[in-house]
C-alpha cells in the first residue's frame, strides 16, 4: 500500500449527504488512541466552499476547532480524469462517497488503480461491484492495491455476519438465512433519494448484470450438506413472528462473491446464503405489494423511471426523500440482522444429509444509512491501514468478507457500536 504520500485517507464527495457523515466519522476516529495524532487526511470534491463547510461542521459537531486547519482540501471532479489522478496520487486510501456508482464510480476506481491507491466505497449496486471486478481485478493485483466495494450497511453487516456465524459455530457451517429488521423512533425514518436512484437504475438494467456475470464466468459453488430452500415472495417467518420478503439489496451478491473467494482461493467450505427483510403485519404486506407492483411496472419504461426519480417521496410512501433523514430521525433509528445458521458437527456427519447443529447470531447497530454506514466504511479503512499482514497476499477487487476475513474488522466494529453476538432462539 502506498506510503509516503501526503494523506493516508481522502474522503471523496465529503460535501455530499453521506460524505459529510463519513468525514465526521474519520475526524472522530482520528482522535482515538490507535490513530491519535498519526492520521493524515483530507476531503475532496468539486467545490472548495462546500468542502470547507463540511470540515467546519465536523469541527463544530465534535468540538475540534483544529480540524479547520488540519484537514486538507483537494479539488477534483469525477468528469475530469486528471483531477482524479491528482487526488489518487496524494492518498494511500480513497473513501469514495460519490454515487450512484454505476454513473460515477468507475473513473475513481480507474484513477486509484493506475496511481497505486487503494479504494473503498459504499455501493449497494451489484452491476457496478461485479463490473469493477471484471475490469480491474487483474490490474489492481498487478499494482498491489485493494479495491473494496460495499463497505457500508450494504453489505458489511451481512458479509461479516455470515463469517462471524461461521466462526462461532462448533462445526462446519453450510447454510445461513438472515432477516433484517429496521426500527424507527417517534420521528419515523427515511432514506436520502440517492439510494432510491441507485435502486431504479439497478432494476432497469438487470440484463447487463447477467451479461457481466457471464463474462466473469464463475462456476456455481458446490452445495455442501442439505440444500437451502428458498422462501416465497411474501411469507410469515415463524422465527421472528412477522411477515417477511426477500431482501432486495446487494447482500446476496456480495456474500456469494466472498464465499467464492474463500472456497476457490482458501479452500474453505462454501456457505449457502439467503437474505430476507421483515415487513411487519398483514397491513404492511398489502401496502408493500401495491407499492412494489407499481414500482416494477414503472421502472421498465423511460417515462416511468422519470416519474419515480422526480417524485421519490410519493412513490416510496415516504421512505425516500430528497432531503434525507433529520438528525432526530437518525438518533431514533436502528437495525437488527438476525442469522439462522445450520451445519454439521464433524466431517463424517456431512454424509448424514440432515444438519445436526444450529446457531443463531445477530448484528445490531445504529441507523443504517448515515450512522452505521460511515462507521463501517471508516473501520474498513482502519483495517486496511492497521491489519496489513492479515489482508489477502495480493491486491485485487474484493468484497468486504474476502478482504477482511482474517483481520480485526469485527472487533473494530464492536468497539464502535455495531454489535456481533451469538443469541439463543428465545431471545429472537
Amino acid at each position: 500500500m502506498a506510503t509516503g504520500r501526503p494523506y493516508q485517507v481522502v474522503v471523496f464527495g465529503a460535501s455530499g449527504f453521506t460524505g459529510q457523515y463519513v468525514a465526521q466519522e474519520v475526524a472522530r476516529v482520528a482522535g482515538e488512541d490507535e490513530l491519535r495524532g498519526s492520521l493524515r487526511w483530507a476531503v475532496a470534491g468539486r467545490n472548495r466552499e462546500k468542502l470547507q463547510a463540511a470540515v467546519d461542521k465536523a469541527a463544530e459537531k465534535l468540538g475540534k476547532t483544529e480540524l479547520k486547519s488540519e484537514v486538507g482540501i483537494i479539488l477534483c471532479d469525477v468528469s475530469d480524469p486528471s483531477s482524479l489522478a491528482n487526488m489518487a496520487k496524494q492518498a494511500a486510501i480513497v473513501l469514495n462517497c460519490v454515487g450512484p456508482y454505476r454513473f460515477f464510480g468507475e473513473p475513481v476506481v480507474k484513477a486509484c488503480v493506475e496511481n497505486g491507491t487503494s479504494c473503498i466505497d459504499i455501493s449497494g449496486e451489484p452491476q457496478f461491484l461485479e463490473g469493477m471486478y471484471l475490469n480491474y481485478n487483474d490490474k489492481a493485483a498487478e499494482k498491489g492495491v485493494y479495491i473494496i466495494g460495499s463497505c457500508g450497511f450494504d453489505s458489511i453487516p451481512a458479509d461479516m455476519g455470515v463469517l462471524y456465524t461461521r466462526n462461532s459455530l462448533k462445526g462446519t457451517l453450510t447454510a445461513v438465512e438472515s432477516f433484517l429488521t429496521v426500527k424507527s423512533g417517534p420521528e419515523g425514518s427515511c432514506i436520502h433519494d440517492g439510494t432510491w436512484k441507485s435502486a431504479i437504475h439497478g432494476f432497469a438494467d438487470q440484463d447487463n448484470l447477467k451479461k457481466i456475470r457471464r463474462q466473469i464466468g464463475h462456476k456455481p459453488l458446490p452445495v455442501t450438506g442439505r440444500k437451502l430452500k428458498r422462501r416465497g415472495a411474501v411469507f410469515y417467518s415463524n422465527e421472528l413472528k412477522q411477515y417477511s420478503i426477500p431482501f432486495m439489496g446487494s447482500d446476496v451478491s456480495v456474500v456469494k462473491r466472498t464465499q467464492h473467494y474463500l472456497h476457490t482461493d482458501l479452500n474453505e467450505t462454501p456457505v449457502q446464503y439467503a437474505a430476507y427483510a421483515t415487513v411487519g403485519g398483514l397491513g404492511s404486506v398489502i401496502k408493500l405489494m401495491f407499492a412494489g407492483l407499481l414500482f416494477l411496472m414503472l421502472v421498465k419504461f423511460n417515462f416511468g423511471r422519470k416519474l419515480l426519480l422526480k417524485y421519490p417521496e410519493f412513490f416510496s410512501g415516504g421512505h425516500f426523500t430528497k432531503e434525507g433523514p433529520t438528525e432526530k430521525q437518525m438518533e431514533g433509528s436502528s437495525f437488527e440482522m438476525t442469522f439462522f445458521g445450520e451445519g454439521y458437527r464433524t466431517e463424517e456427519d456431512l454424509q448424514l444429509g440432515k444438519p445436526n447443529v444450529k446457531i443463531c447470531t445477530q448484528v445490531k447497530g445504529p441507523e443504517a444509512g448515515y450512522v452505521a454506514t460511515p462507521i463501517a466504511m471508516v473501520q474498513a479503512a482502519v483495517a486496511l491501514l492497521k491489519d496489513k499482514s492479515s489482508l489477502p497476499k495480493k491486491g485485487g477487487v474484493y468484497s468486504p468478507g474476502a478482504a477482511f476475513s482474517n483481520t480485526k474488522l469485527i472487533d473494530r466494529l464492536k468497539k464502535h457500536g455495531i454489535e456481533f453476538s451469538v443469541i439463543s432462539q428465545p431471545e429472537v
